[in-house]
């Protein structure tokens, strides 16, 4: 079988990669792994994808962005073609429906209002056609919309911000810290006197709580999140490092001992920390 000039085409940019998708799918000639998969089976992947761009924006790995974007492009292309071949919708439906709702939303970059906006304002602007979108859809309710398929933390924040636009929501972050308190007693208690069904849902509600604490005082728990998991993967990986200049594992090692070892690494951040604010 001749080969498609365009897929060797290596400036064939869009259309190349369209057509390769096509072909992979193609339930003669195509990649058996490939024809097998359906939307419900990529969708993982697509999450995975999403997150290893953002990976890489944290890291500021700016290298491997190009890859990184290539492959949440590819998973775009993915379902868009499994769609074509239900006759659902076509690649170009996807961004030409893309393009409609920017060009919807953003009346005061494509439309007649004006620019003389406050970015507080234009998110409010947002927030109304976004309300209308929905209204569209039949999705009525308060709640209504926010994906099922977020990450968890994520999505608790997006529940919480639509509840608190009607006025459902603490005041202010105090109080949210002595609801904190309150699911951390009620999940001791449920430790000591209940079942496992009981205690994963006090977690629950504790964790619920910690994501409101977080809307509350600006921050992103997802970013924060990863933030932590990077600090504790380098400062364990500082204890790991300390204990090989002693021909020592970790499984070779005390609690006590390691623990010591994390405060020693800790401290050693703190002052590298110190003398790169005074340089």
């Amino acid at each position: 079988m001749a080969e498609n000039p365009l897929i060797l085409d290596p400036n064939g940019g869009m259309p190349r990669l369209l057509e390769i998708m096509r072909r992979l799918r193609d339930p003669e000639t195509g990649c058996p792994w490939d024809i097998a998969q359906d939307f419900a089976t990529i969708a993982p992947y697509t999450i995975e994808e999403a997150y290893e761009v953002a990976d890489a924006i944290e890291r500021e790995a700016w290298d491997e962005l190009k890859g990184e974007l290539g492959d949440l492009l590819f998973q775009s292309v993915f379902h868009a073609q499994m769609a074509s071949e239900r006759g659902l919708f076509s690649f170009d439906e996807v961004a030409d429906t893309m393009s409609d709702k920017m060009v919807a939303r953003h009346p005061h970059v494509f439309g007649d209002e004006t620019r003389d906006k406050s970015a507080e304002q234009q998110t409010r602007d947002w927030e109304t056609v976004k309300a209308a979108e929905r209204a569209e859809k039949a999705q009525h309710g308060t709640l209504d919309g926010v994906a099922i398929g977020l990450p968890a933390l994520l999505r608790a924040v997006k529940l919480q911000k639509r509840a608190a636009r009607v006025g459902f929501d603490w005041p202010d972050a105090g109080q949210v810290v002595d609801k904190i308190a309150e699911e951390a007693a009620e999940l001791v208690e449920a430790r000591d006197r209940l079942g496992a069904a009981e205690i994963e849902e006090e977690m629950g509600d504790l964790l619920f709580v910690m994501a409101n604490l977080a809307r509350h005082l600006g921050v992103d728990p997802e970013a924060a999140l990863r933030a932590a998991n990077a600090k504790f993967i380098r400062r364990f990986e500082g204890i790991e490092a300390k204990l090989a200049k002693d021909g020592k594992r970790p499984q070779e090692s005390t609690l006590e001992e390691m623990d010591a070892l994390w405060n020693a690494v800790k401290a050693e951040e703190k002052q590298r920390a110190a003398a790169g604010s005074n340089s």
